[in-house]
């Protein structure tokens, strides 16, 4: 009577972790040992085979590093400022225009000085992902933060119009890369499980920034000067960045600096910001400045969808780090993931950015009043958001709030379609408070249907690309919003002549009517009305938009799937040692099966441990 005990002794070494499988007669003599990767000890367990493993056999992530309520408070506290200036600085310049685009004398500054930030931060936002996961995430977001510091600092001191929308420009680089990094550092610090909770923390930041940003810059304005609109950014940046240093601790890769230069997917960065400055370019000029059919903007937009498609095709064949993977987006449920957040991130910029202007014009609501009209929709999406990461903590689910939510915000913003000429004020904040439940519902589901499908080392890729898509979104979604009511407001334009004459009504016909909204109050009773009825149907048509494309979104959940969220915790491998469908080394550097033959040891040496089991 003979038996054979396998023992498997799993080793790390410096080229990949391995299996050393040994199998031995009674008298002890080996006559098998061969390496092969871990995961096929756990597939060859049968019988009575005797495995052992070593004590450093886990390739699971090293032991997170233990925070108290204080620290993680503190943090929070510090990556929520993050968000805050980032969404800020999208509108907080808007009632503060006119003044800053007067004090240049510049008709053209008007556009460029919000058009600039917009530009910059969503051509650089998918490039932010990768950087961190080459050289961390804790360097990274803090020369984010210093970038943006020099953006606003640029934009407080100087006089001279090229070199303040530069400093816009500089301003959005670096808040695309704080809100960016602040998603990632999330997935980094908690298991998908508690993500929803704290993802829900930082939409309610976005929610208000976004909401009190034109109040702020109106009041600012009024009582200050426009020059406070950049000044306020300052000492907060700075003690963010003090505070980050001292509390955020997150594993760092230690990559050498040209190493990581090296390793960076350029054409991919290139095409990218290429891509999208010119189809937003396209878009912005488009029917405002420049005939759609122009030579400019046909080319601009034709040109940038081409090099959209050369991005993918980079990022699929060539790149060896890509900057947005195209594995990404292969699951129906990732991409439906991905599309939703478009549609949401796209209605809510909407409401956000043009909800003020039917108070402004059509209520003759000054920018102060204006925003305390929008206190519906920001407190409940606040609330929604917080109630909705609370759920997603205690259940486990975020699939039914993706659902509930996305019919939610359709029927409130097609309920915009029923607003009053008017003040109506039970209409004001019922339409308010139902799309605001709507889209607070939805800021943390989409990014966690992606990050459950995908594994650890994508995590920053996939969180990067919800980042880029929903700064795509909401600059398009002012772009497509902006050109819908120009072109309505313009076809109001004999309406407006009859009843103000042709001068009058070339201000309120124009590309620049919305920048004339404080005239209408100076106008006499009956032309005030003329005015207001003419962005009253202009805005009219424009919620039908929104409503098509929130329904849109809508349809889109379906195909978003439930998955697990684990209560375990997984830290990411970083560095430039981390190859697609690998597995990880004790000290980062990551091994697996490098070719045919040593797939075909793997199945050789699994076949000899399921027959040289103990028999009789």
């Amino acid at each position: 009577m003979s038996h054979t005990t396998v023992e498997v002794a799993y080793r790390p070494t410096q080229e990949a972790h391995k299996v050393e499988i040994t199998s031995r007669d009674e008298a002890g003599d080996p006559s098998l040992s061969q390496a092969l990767d871990p995961d096929i000890q756990n597939s060859n367990r049968s019988g009575n085979d005797v495995i052992t493993d070593s004590p450093d056999d886990s390739v699971s992530s090293p032991p997170r590093p233990k925070r108290s309520k204080a620290q993680i408070a503190t943090v929070m506290a510090s990556l929520c400022a993050c968000v805050f200036l980032s969404a800020l600085e999208i509108t907080i310049v808007s009632t503060a225009l006119p003044t800053i685009a007067a004090h240049f004398a510049s008709d053209s500054g008007y556009t460029w000085i919000g058009t600039s930030y917009v530009l910059a931060h969503t051509a650089s936002t998918p490039s932010w992902g990768k950087f961190s996961d080459i050289w961390g995430r804790k360097p990274i977001l803090l020369i984010a933060n210093t970038i943006f510091f020099a953006g606003s600092l640029i934009c407080a001191l100087v006089n001279d119009l090229s070199a303040f929308i530069a400093g816009r420009a500089v301003q959005g680089l670096g808040a695309a890369g704080m809100g960016t990094m602040v998603n990632i550092c999330i997935s980094d610090m908690f298991s998908q499980r508690d993500r929803g909770l704290y993802y829900g923390l930082t939409s309610i930041v976005w929610a208000v920034a976004s909401g009190v940003g034109p109040v702020l810059g109106g009041a600012l304005t009024d009582q200050a000067s426009w020059r406070w609109c950049f000044w306020i950014n300052l000492p907060i940046t700075a003690a963010v960045f003090l505070v980050l240093i001292f509390t955020l601790k997150l594993p760092s890769p230690q990559t050498p600096i040209w190493a990581g230069l090296k390793a960076i997917d350029w054409p991919g960065g290139f095409l990218i910001i290429g891509g999208t400055l010119m189809l937003l370019l396209g878009l912005y000029l488009g029917g405002v400045y420049e005939p759609w059919n122009s030579a400019t903007v046909v080319c601009l937009i034709v040109f940038g969808i081409i090099t959209g498609g050369l991005f993918v095709l980079n990022e699929w064949k060539v790149a060896e780090y890509p900057v947005i993977p195209v594995r990404l987006f292969h699951s129906w449920s990732s991409a439906a993931a991905y599309a939703v957040c478009f549609f949401h991130a796209y209605v809510f910029m909407g409401v956000a950015y043009y909800l003020p202007l039917y108070f402004q014009a059509v209520l003759l609501a000054g920018p102060l009043r204006s925003g305390a009209y929008l206190l519906p929709f920001i407190l409940s999406i606040t609330i929604t958001a917080a109630i909705t990461g609370v759920y997603i903590q205690l259940t486990g689910k975020y699939l039914p709030a993706v659902h509930c939510g996305l019919i939610i915000m359709t029927l409130g913003i097609g309920l915009f379609i029923d607003m009053d000429l008017d003040r109506n004020w039970a209409k004001l904040i019922a339409f308010q408070v139902i799309s605001g439940i709507g889209v607070g519902m939805n800021f943390e589901g989409p990014l966690l249907a992606v990050q459950t499908v995908v594994p650890t080392q994508d995590v920053a890729a996939a969180t990067t690309a919800m980042s880029f898509v929903r700064t795509l979104s909401t600059a398009i979604s002012v772009v497509i919003g902006g050109v819908l009511f120009q072109n309505e407001i313009k076809g109001k334009k004999q309406m407006l002549a009859d009843g103000l004459g042709h001068e009058m009504a070339s201000l309120f016909s124009g590309a620049s009517a919305s920048a004339h909204v404080d005239i209408i109050k100076t106008l006499p009773p009956d032309a005030q009305l003329i005015v207001r009825k003419a962005f009253f149907q202009s805005l009219d048509k424009m919620w039908i938009m929104y409503t098509i494309f929130s329904g849109i979104g809508a349809f889109l959940g379906f195909f978003i799937r439930a998955h697990h969220l684990s209560k375990e915790h997984e830290t990411a491998r970083l560095g430039l040692d981390k190859k697609e469908g690998s597995a990880p080394t004790e000290n980062g550097v990551v091994g697996g099966i490098a070719n045919s033959q040593d797939h075909q040891l793997e199945e050789m040496v699994g076949d000899n441990i399921r027959l040289r089991q103990r028999s009789s």
